[in-house]
């Protein structure tokens, strides 16, 4: 707003990912006193004069807190992006629901992807706010819960913890299918579809918990009998670390975590053939270690801003682990150390 430059470099994603916190902030604090007048963001409270001031100083000020709780839609429909005037220029502005646990409350964001996440976790919320009976019910009747709760103890997790993970995605797969609901019609009619389905849905993401959770403690037993040598020891705990984060079943999009079972399988299939052969183990460690060191740089690179082409590179090296060391278990699709070289460079250039 000053002219003042803030930073430089040749990779957009970080230059976001270091400034958009303090953008964030300025954006958020304009939207809220723009916003008092408009009848999508009427949940929006203003802020006083001096905050006027202050953003007209500074860049960092902290996000307004929206002043109107909604524990149902009532308000009108909730368009994809607002306009908001300052001087002469126009911003564009995405507004997202945001989940308070008791209710959800209204907020502008400057970026779609991040309105969009903000926006699934409290639309999420005001459909639990719509079914709290069948919740309850629900709750008291995840099959196999005390059993899956065992091992998940390993990550770090309790069982109301686990729980609380496959509501949630049964909750997203059952109401919050694409396209999400913008109105209170599309929303009525969402929430009497899914109520019917929620029981079965949650029983199959159930399901593959207790899969993933089993085979996690297949792999993780084997690790700790293998007495292998410390490269392998140490690929093989990052890579758990990477797919079982104590919440995988949230963290994990639907389409990969039916196939993190297999994952974890061809973990535990290296760790045996490893015993018989060291040698081509260390090979096919050595013509992966470049794809991923490459992956993990960029992702740490972007401090948590999605690239969609970057995450579909991060499955296919899973993928690529098991075309490598357990061949028998089999990929969906063709992928080799060379497919992704070529992947690499479509998407680099």
């Amino acid at each position: 707003g000053q002219g003042r430059q803030l930073g430089m470099g040749r990779n957009l994603a970080v230059l976001k990912a270091e400034l958009g916190a303090q953008a964030r902030s300025a954006f958020q604090a304009l939207a809220s006193l723009k916003s008092s007048s408009s009848t999508v963001a009427a949940g929006i409270s203003s802020t006083s004069e001096a905050a006027c001031g202050e953003l007209a100083q500074a860049p960092q000020l902290t996000t307004v807190v929206p002043a109107v709780q909604y524990t149902q839609w009532v308000f009108r429909e909730l368009p994809e992006l607002m306009e908001i005037r300052q001087g002469n220029e126009v911003l564009i502005g995405f507004p997202a629901l945001i989940d308070h646990t008791t209710h959800v409350e209204m907020q502008v964001f400057d970026e779609p992807e991040v309105a969009a996440r903000h926006h699934r976790t409290g639309l999420r919320r005001l459909v639990a706010l719509q079914i709290r009976e069948a919740l309850k019910y629900l709750e008291k009747n995840i099959p196999d819960l005390s059993a899956m709760s065992m091992a998940f103890m390993t990550l770090g997790g309790s069982a109301d913890e686990l729980r609380q993970q496959i509501i949630e995605v049964a909750l997203d797969r059952a109401f919050l299918q694409d396209p999400l609901p913008t109105d209170a019609t599309a929303f009525s009619r969402r929430i009497e579809e899914g109520r019917g389905r929620l029981t079965l849905i949650a029983h199959e993401v159930a399901r593959t918990a207790s899969q993933v959770l089993n085979e996690y403690a297949v792999a993780s037993r084997k690790l700790k009998e293998a007495r292998a040598p410390k490269d392998v020891v140490d690929d093989v705990t990052a890579q758990l670390e990477r797919l079982m984060p104590t919440r995988f079943l949230t963290a994990t999009p639907w389409p990969q975590l039916a196939h993190l079972p297999r994952y974890l399988k061809a973990i535990a299939m290296r760790l045996d053939k490893q015993r018989a052969d060291p040698a081509r183990d260390a090979k096919h460690l050595a013509e992966l270690r470049p794809l991923e060191q490459r992956c993990w740089r960029q992702l740490a690179g972007r401090k948590g801003v999605a690239d969609a082409r970057l995450t579909e590179f991060r499955w296919l090296l899973e993928e690529l682990r098991v075309s490598l060391f357990a061949q028998e278990l089999r990929t969906p699709q063709p992928v080799s150390a060379k497919r992704l070289e070529k992947f690499w460079a479509q998407m680099s250039g």
